[in-house]
């Protein structure tokens, strides 16, 4: 079933890159007995791409206690969003930003929290701080679908072009020109959003990722067009390089 934003509208499938959390804490600090013990309840996924990594983020300037305490709590958000509890991390981090504000880790993942929500508008200014603090690339294929779910489709294409002209990994320009497709395709410009995903350099022997969700991507926009053969035979393709891939084979038995 498609998520649905806070005003009922579907929520656009989210680009996947950084969009998982590195929450593993090796030690937090002394007990009274003066031995260090592991943090708890703290693990990673291995979900593909890379990841906000906030098992070392450092609270410069606050007292030892207070430090811990909030990193504790970032742990607590990071496992929480990793588990799809996007609201809890959401508080968890607010809270974090009103004691200790400007911490990149807890803008980009509050940022996302607000996203996976359907929060376009809070996504936005938390991931943009980020971008500010940081000049970092990594979650601009997240700012454009937020401004694509708001149709602000100048926007979009603004960070698209950007992301392409930079370069900065496979992954993110892969993520970036999905999001640029779906919004071309929102527009009802079917041929260039096709077109788009097409123009992209050819995947290697053994594709990662990001090709299969452009490919994913691609057919979806072939079957709306009307091409069901070339859909169903990308659906296929993807099928067999990574069986169970999202909901091909429901598609692929769809289309007959």
């Amino acid at each position: 079933m498609a998520r649905r934003d806070t005003e009922g509208k579907r929520i656009p499938a989210p680009p996947v890159v950084r969009d998982r959390v590195v929450v593993e804490r090796v030690w937090d600090g002394g007990s009274p007995d003066g031995e260090q013990r592991p943090g708890t309840g703290a693990k990673k996924r291995n979900r593909g791409g890379p990841a906000v990594d906030v098992s070392d983020v450092r609270f410069i300037g606050l007292a030892g206690d207070t430090e811990s305490k909030l990193r504790r709590r970032l742990i607590d958000a990071a496992v929480a969003f990793d588990r799809e509890r996007f609201g809890e991390s959401q508080k968890l981090l607010q809270s974090i930003e009103k004691l200790a504000p400007g911490v990149p880790e807890v803008l980009e993942l509050l940022g996302l929290s607000y996203y996976r929500q359907g929060k376009w508008r809070e996504a936005i200014r938390e991931l943009e701080r980020f971008e500010s603090a940081t000049s970092s690339f990594e979650q601009y294929p997240v700012l454009a679908d937020c401004y694509r779910a708001r149709r602000e489709y100048s926007k979009v294409e603004e960070l698209w072009r950007a992301l392409g002209e930079a370069s900065p990994t496979a992954e993110l320009v892969e993520e970036g020109r999905i999001v640029y497709a779906g919004a071309l395709a929102d527009q009802g410009k079917l041929r260039e959003a096709i077109r788009a995903l097409e123009a992209a350099p050819k995947a290697p022997r053994k594709p990662k990722l990001h090709h299969l969700r452009r490919w994913y991507a691609l057919a979806d926009l072939y079957e709306r067009g009307g091409d069901l053969k070339r859909a169903k035979r990308l659906f296929s393709e993807i099928d067999g390089l990574e069986p169970g891939f999202g909901d091909v084979r429901l598609r692929m038995s769809q289309l007959r």
